[in-house]
């Protein structure tokens, strides 16, 4: 497995042949009650198990199936809520950004600004987050081929910006359906930049509940492993206390109370990956090609 560029977003390393890192949240900030209880339990958890943790959540879902559907306190109230997060956890924090015009506000308060799958080839977009001096998390667009993401990190990269994370989240496999490929991994992780797993939005069914989007939250747990297994640089997971009681994506986030269980597992494999074979075996496995 070939090393990705190694760099610092706050107090967490990641790429090169740090530990796997967690990226997780609420999909959408709630109240700022909710969202800060949310950020200190995933510290709590994320600390016991000694997983290095971005907290992420979005001021507003632009893309939400309806125009009826909860998007989100906004851009204002969003980051001063973010702000806050991040001064009493010590947290580094992620959010989304749908408009050029939001990237110099989101990059005064947040560690990473993240492009939405949707957006992944807006050049506009990606050149102003890649000159914001943040870190840019690039999620690949359910309809775009692994190997047509190196583009998009040139547009970002073209900036100087060299602190760029390159997220899967599934590709569109006919109507409401998505799909994981995990050769994807390997060869997006082939451009030099560490690759994240969304498994939560992986196991989203776009759409599929009418007004909302469907989702099949059973599958998070094997797919984690799997994406482990195949050597992510991080996983992202959207959680909540209560995911049937969430007002964006809870049919497909995982409970919070599942997330200690979930990351003794994946913690034990991506340290297994991360395992370098003993010289002998490295000659070993030379004679063999």
């Amino acid at each position: 497995m070939e090393p990705t560029k190694e760099f610092s977003i706050g107090p967490v390393r990641i790429g090169g042949a740090q530990p796997q890192i967690l990226i997780a949240g609420p999909c959408v900030i709630e109240s700022e009650a909710h969202a800060m209880m949310i950020a200190q339990r995933l510290q709590e958890i994320a600390a016991r198990a000694g997983v290095p943790l971005i907290f992420k959540a979005s001021y507003d879902k632009a893309n939400r199936s309806s125009v009826n559907s909860y998007r989100g306190p906004g851009i204002e109230e969003g980051l001063r809520i973010l702000k806050n997060i991040r001064q009493r956890t010590g947290l580094p924090v992620l959010t989304d950004v749908h408009e050029v015009a939001h990237v110099a506000p989101v990059a005064e308060v947040c560690d990473v600004v993240q492009i939405p799958a949707f957006l992944c080839r807006q050049t506009d977009l990606l050149v102003a987050a890649g000159k914001s001096g943040r870190a840019v998390n690039l999620k690949k667009g359910q309809f775009a081929a692994p190997w047509e993401m190196e583009n998009a990190l040139e547009k970002i990269a073209s900036t100087g910006n060299q602190r760029i994370l390159l997220t899967e989240r599934g590709s569109s496999f006919g109507y409401n359906n998505l799909v994981v490929d995990m050769r994807a991994f390997q060869i997006m992780r082939g451009f030099g930049f560490p690759v994240i797993f969304d498994v939560t939005h992986s196991v989203q069914l776009p759409g599929a509940a009418g007004q909302s989007s469907g989702g099949q939250p059973e599958f998070i747990a094997p797919l984690a492993r799997a994406g482990t297994a195949a050597g992510v640089d991080g996983i992202f997971l959207e959680v909540h206390d209560h995911p049937a009681k969430a007002l964006s994506d809870g049919t497909n986030a995982l409970a919070l109370d599942k997330l200690p269980a979930l990351l003794g597992q994946i913690t034990r494999l991506a340290a297994l990956v991360r395992e370098k074979l003993p010289p002998q075996e490295n000659e070993k496995q030379g004679k063999k090609q």
